[in-house]
């Protein structure tokens, strides 16, 4: 398998100590009821093998981006929801899937299309807006397809995981590991109470 790893910001720099204090911006923008997001499910697309049994969660203006640094606020509700932050960039403007972990992704500036789900009719284009956030399960395909100039994204994992990604299919052992990738009891917007496990551990159980 060829896996590309992207650049891991060390916990130094993206903490620091130098985030403001957790502020009403780093809750759930509809205040104490969790986000509902919106799910997608996705069959095999070619090489992408997509995530048969868990859904993409797209949670639609989550986070409020307020402030000088609104990808902190992101940062800090991934990392107190125990989805550790570790990176703030873009998507990459190719389909690719993550084959060993989870990803959140929280969209702090700016808007884009995407692509999930892969190439062709299978994929599903979705627009995304500063203050949305997406849970991509392991396997799941994205692409970028265009974007502002000011779009920017911060990029969460489940503690500990190979955060590398792929641009090849898996064997048949590969899928089998990918379908046992762990994930948090936690919503990585909302906490334990969020929609996450309630929605992925339904689909498990």
């Amino acid at each position: 398998m060829t896996n590309i790893t992207r650049r891991r910001v060390s916990a130094a720099l993206v903490m620091g100590g130098l985030l403001p204090a957790v502020s009403e911006a780093a809750t759930p923008s509809s205040g104490s009821q969790p986000v509902e997001p919106e799910t997608y499910h996705f069959q095999p697309n070619g090489w992408i093998p997509n995530n048969q049994h868990l859904p993409v969660l797209l949670y639609r203006s989550a986070i409020k981006p307020v402030g000088d640094d609104p990808a902190s606020l992101f940062e800090q509700a991934f990392d107190r929801n125990g989805w550790p932050p570790q990176w703030r960039n873009g998507i990459y403007d190719f389909h690719h899937f993550h084959p060993s972990t989870h990803e959140v992704l929280g969209f702090a500036g700016g808007s884009a299309r995407l692509i999930l789900g892969g190439p062709g009719s299978i994929g599903r284009e979705v627009q995304i807006n500063a203050g949305d956030v997406a849970v991509l399960p392991a396997g799941t395909g994205h692409c970028r397809i265009e974007a502002t100039a000011d779009f920017l994204v911060v990029g969460a994992y489940p503690p500990d995981e190979d955060i590398g990604i792929s641009r090849v299919g898996l064997s048949s052992e590969g899928l089998h590991a990918m379908n046992l990738v762990r994930f948090p009891n936690t919503d990585p917007v909302s906490g334990p109470n969020g929609p996450l496990p309630r929605l992925w551990h339904a689909v498990q159980s």
